[in-house]
């Protein structure tokens, strides 16, 4: 898996800082973009983030180049229905095919042999049908959901900060955990500020899951605290 952000709302913390501030001030944008510091950035920001307004968030967005996902992986990001996407087309792109093995596949030897057999014979029948003139659209139904693809995503803060709280959580399924932590890790490092109370929501206060708890809150604030560098005072 390869995850990279490839452009960010310039100097984002300003943005919501500005926004924050426009809201309750009667001077012109001009004049508050000229008196917000580093420091009042942050104080900003914190601010409307403790307080749940976060509505200002929306002013920035980011986008994120994956590639080496699986579709069954892909298929759940698409359900976040606040962003944009862009995907590798299969009934376009005859792409050579590349598949995603589950750990707990590759962790047993005997079972990842039949797997791997099968991932081979999805691939030859693909070819085939391809050789014998299928058209894409219709031998890609031939294809496995562990079939790898590439995606790019536009999300905004707001609904980055309500997709790390779903899917950076312990309940979420392996694959897309492991993007989305890759995913706050880039968004830490371009905006501080901005990602510092992210994650899901045993990070900052009790576990939304209730009973379906992983019941390990202590290591997942560490492993969520260790993802991007963090912000300094």
């Amino acid at each position: 898996m390869n995850v990279s952000l490839l452009t960010c709302t310039p100097d984002p913390e300003r943005v919501v800082a500005l926004a924050a501030r426009l809201c309750y001030s009667p001077a012109s944008i001009g004049e508050l973009r000229e008196e917000i510091s580093r420091r009042d950035a942050r104080n900003l920001i914190r601010r409307v983030l403790s307080m749940g307004h976060a509505s200002v968030l929306e002013h920035v967005t980011l986008t994120y180049g994956v590639e080496g996902i699986s579709r069954a992986a892909s298929h759940q990001l698409v359900r976040h229905r606040i962003a944009s996407y862009s995907q590798q087309s299969q009934r376009y792109v005859a792409a050579k095919f590349g598949y995603v093995t589950p750990p707990t596949v590759a962790a047993s030897p005997g079972v990842l042999v039949e797997y791997e057999r099968h991932m081979a014979a999805c691939s030859r029948l693909y070819a085939r049908l391809m050789k014998a003139g299928v058209p894409p659209e219709d031998a890609r139904f031939a294809l496995p959901n562990a079939t790898e693809t590439k995606i790019l995503i536009t999300m905004n803060a707001r609904e980055l900060h309500h997709f790390f709280s779903l899917r950076a959580c312990r309940r979420a399924q392996w694959e897309i955990r492991e993007m989305a932590k890759r995913m706050l890790s880039a968004a830490r490092d371009r905006a501080p500020l901005l990602f510092e109370t992210a994650g899901p929501g045993c990070v900052h206060g009790r576990c939304p899951e209730g009973k379906m708890s992983c019941g390990k809150p202590g290591e997942v604030r560490r492993e969520i605290a260790a993802l991007g560098k963090g912000v300094g005072d």
